[in-house]
C-alpha cells in the first residue's frame, strides 16, 4: 500500500495545480476527502478554534495538536499536511516535533521561521526568528527526515511582513537548499509578487489563501499558471461551518423548528460513516451466525 507521503510526492509530480482546502478535525477532513479533493491541511488557526475556542496565538500545545492531528490522519485515506507552528522550542524540539507529525500519520509537517508564540500570518503582530535560527529548524526538521520519519517538509517564512519579500525569497531559497520539500512565502500582496515567488524559488510552492486576507484572491487556474503547486484555503470550512451555526441558532431564536440550512439527516448519517458501520455490523453478524 502506498504511504501518506509516496501519495504526496505523487500529486506534486503532476502538472495540475492541488486545490487544497483545508480542515480542522476528523468530520470536516472526511467531508473534504469524500468530495474528491486528493490532499488536506490540519489548519492551525482552524483547529485552535475548533478545538480551544480561542485563536491562533500559539495557545495549542504540541500535544493537543499532535491529538487532533493523529484523530484526523485516523480519519481519512488522502495525505494530511499538519501544522507544526515553530516546532515548539529549538531545534531539538523541532527534530521532535517532525518525529511525532511522521509519527501521527502525518504526510507533510509544516515549520516556520516565526517568533513564539506565533501568529496567524495575516493578523497583527508577528515577527520572524533571525536568519540562523529559521535555517536551524528546518535542517533539524530535514534531519528528522533523514533520520528515518517518513514525512515531507514544508518550509514557510514570514519575512515578508517586516523585512521584504526579497528577505522572504532568500530564506525560502536557503530552505529548499537545506532540503526542504515544499516553499511556502506567507502573505505577499499583490500578484506581482506572487509571481516573483514563483519566477525566483525551485520546487514546489503553496498559495495560501485567506478571505479577507493580505493575499490577492486568485482562482486556480491563474495560480497554476503563475507557477503555485498547491493552493490553501485554510479558514473557507470554518467560516462556513461557523455562518451555517449562527445562523441556524438565529432562526431557532426566531422559534423555527428546523432551519433550512440543514444537511438533510439521512445524508447526514451516510456521511458520518453510519452506513458503512452497519454494513461492517452485518459482516461480522453472519460470521459469528456460522459459526453457531
Amino acid at each position: 500500500m502506498q504511504s501518506q507521503p509516496d501519495k504526496l510526492r505523487a500529486l506534486l509530480t503532476e502538472d495540475q495545480i492541488i486545490v487544497m482546502p483545508c480542515c480542522f478535525d476528523p468530520l470536516s477532513a472526511k467531508l473534504i476527502a469524500q468530495e474528491g479533493f486528493p490532499l488536506t491541511f490540519m489548519s492551525g488557526f482552524a483547529a485552535s478554534a475548533a478545538r480551544l475556542g480561542m485563536p491562533d496565538t500559539g495557545l495549542m500545545s504540541y500535544g493537543e495538536v499532535i491529538d487532533q492531528g493523529r484523530n484526523i490522519c485516523s480519519a481519512v485515506n488522502i495525505p494530511v499536511i499538519g501544522d507544526g507552528d515553530t516546532g515548539y522550542g529549538n531545534a531539538l524540539n523541532v527534530r521532535r516535533t517532525v518525529q511525532g507529525f511522521a509519527a501521527a500519520g502525518f504526510a507533510a509537517v509544516m515549520i516556520e521561521d516565526q517568533v513564539a508564540p506565533k501568529r496567524c500570518g495575516h493578523t497583527a503582530g508577528k515577527a520572524v526568528v533571525g536568519r540562523e535560527e529559521a535555517f536551524e529548524r528546518i535542517q533539524a526538521a530535514v534531519d528528522a527526515r533523514a533520520e528515518g520519519s517518513d514525512i515531507l517538509i514544508l518550509a514557510r517564512t514570514d519575512a515578508r511582513h517586516g523585512h521584504g519579500l526579497d528577505e522572504a525569497i532568500y530564506r525560502a531559497q536557503r530552505f529548499h537548499e537545506i532540503g526542504a520539500d515544499i516553499l511556502f512565502v506567507e502573505a505577499p500582496r499583490s500578484e506581482e509578487e506572487m509571481r516573483m515567488i514563483c519566477d525566483q524559488l525551485p520546487g514546489p510552492k503553496m498559495a495560501n489563501l485567506v478571505e479577507g486576507g493580505l493575499t490577492p484572491y486568485l482562482p486556480p487556474a491563474e495560480l497554476q499558471e503563475i507557477g503555485f503547486a498547491i493552493v490553501a484555503y485554510p479558514i473557507a470550512l470554518l467560516s462556513a461551518a461557523m455562518q451555517a451555526m449562527t445562523t441556524a441558532l438565529q432562526q431557532f431564536k426566531t422559534g423555527v423548528a428546523a432551519p433550512e440550512i440543514l444537511m438533510p439527516f439521512d445524508e447526514m448519517k451516510t456521511r458520518i460513516g453510519f452506513d458503512d458501520y452497519f454494513e461492517a455490523e452485518k459482516k461480522y453478524a453472519r460470521r459469528l451466525s456460522q459459526k453457531d
